[in-house]
């Protein structure tokens, strides 16, 4: 059998959960791997809440994270749908994706996952620089020369583009596709967790498209409304406790004790809801895409993080096969892929579509359920 070659060197370009993902594995086959991650930060402090179902929590076993993703989440099998004053309608059991030994959904608090990663990526090995951008990519048919915006240079068998939604680096390589808006926004923010609240609950209807709220750690919840996109512009940031106070003060059940907390501006989040799915292949000689880079959806289904996760493991595991790393290889992480996320993508957008278009009799259960049970089969 084949063994994996240890004298390649790979540069990772993004630290969020696809490149820091696809750094952990390579650097346990004992590739070289420099990451450079865009904020000084890291991301650490970003982010509300995340909601991770079965097939994510199959790869952060993977990682060697799984413990202490446990640990610091809230694991839950079910979810709600509620009518808006917070009747229950209906409970329905999700479906283990990872497998029948892992929880069907973790929820936790989207920073704390960062850092879980983090400190993976650093225990690895890798070379990791904050703050650092690739300036320039000159390919030849053995390696890519980098630039990086510090004036230094490095040489690199392979680039990973996991720069996110808006990559410079996908656009870089002459790959056209950007993020289109599905017309929808979301409101979210972290919140103290009312006692009642073990999983997932849903409204749909009210001055909202939806109104949510995950637990996502014994203490916290993240909770959100979602409603039709506004120019950002006509929102100031310091009106966002306002704004999503405004939406969330019509919803009853476990909402008003939520909607209290709703004070700070600063601790809620506004973000569009976008799509992308670059299609032929996400590779352009030694650059290849992964996660937000090569594809993006709405969290209709809460399977943003999952995809890039997989995406790093597949590619990864291509990656340590012992096969040349080559136009071949590179299309075979793609065709692997393609069927899955677009899967994920297109299912995500219609159900958004469907409530913008105000279809009462969609059938929302069924294209989850039909998604859900392609993606309990190994990426």
């Amino acid at each position: 059998m084949s063994t994996p070659r240890t004298d390649r060197k790979v540069l990772v370009v993004g630290g969020g959960a696809a490149g820091n993902a696809v750094t952990i594995l390579l650097r346990r086959a004992g590739v070289a791997v420099d990451l450079i991650e865009a904020k000084d930060d890291w991301n650490a402090t970003a982010g509300s809440g995340i909601t991770l179902q079965g097939n994510a929590l199959r790869v952060l076993r993977e990682l060697g994270v799984w413990e202490r993703v446990k640990a610091s989440g809230f694991g839950f099998d079910e979810v709600g749908i509620t009518a808006p004053d917070g009747t229950v309608l209906h409970v329905q059991r999700d479906l283990p994706t990872g497998g029948d030994d892992l929880p069907a959904t973790v929820g936790m608090q989207r920073p704390q996952l960062q850092r879980i990663l983090i400190d993976a990526v650093r225990a690895s090995g890798a070379t990791v620089r904050l703050g650092t951008r690739a300036e320039t990519l000159d390919q030849d048919p053995d390696g890519v020369s980098v630039r990086f915006t510090d004036g230094t240079e490095g040489r690199y068998d392979l680039v990973i583009a996991a720069d996110g939604l808006g990559s410079a680096t996908r656009a870089a390589i002459g790959i056209t596709a950007k993020p289109e808006p599905t017309g929808m926004a979301i409101w979210r923010v972290a919140a103290p967790r009312p006692a009642g609240v073990t999983r997932t609950d849903l409204a749909y209807g009210g001055p909202a498209y939806i109104a949510g709220y995950c637990p996502t750690s014994e203490d916290t919840i993240y909770a959100y409304v979602v409603e039709a996109n506004r120019d950002r512009a006509t929102i100031p940031p310091e009106s966002y406790a306002d704004e999503m106070r405004a939406l969330a003060r019509h919803y009853g059940g476990n909402w008003p004790e939520i909607t209290a907390h709703l004070t700070d501006p600063a601790k809620v989040n506004y973000t569009w809801f976008d799509r992308l799915l670059v299609e032929g292949s996400w590779h352009r000689g030694r650059v290849v895409l992964a996660g937000d880079a090569a594809h993006c959806c709405p969290p209709t289904i809460a399977q943003g993080a999952a995809m890039s996760l997989e995406d790093a493991l597949v590619l990864a595991g291509l990656l340590t096969s012992g096969r040349e790393w080559d136009d071949e290889l590179f299309q075979e992480y793609y065709e692997r892929r393609i069927p899955r996320v677009r899967a994920v993508v297109e299912a995500s957008v219609q159900i958004g579509q469907w409530q913008l278009d105000g279809v009462r009799d969609a059938d929302v259960p069924g294209l989850m359920g039909r998604t859900m049970t392609i993606l309990r089969e190994l990426p």
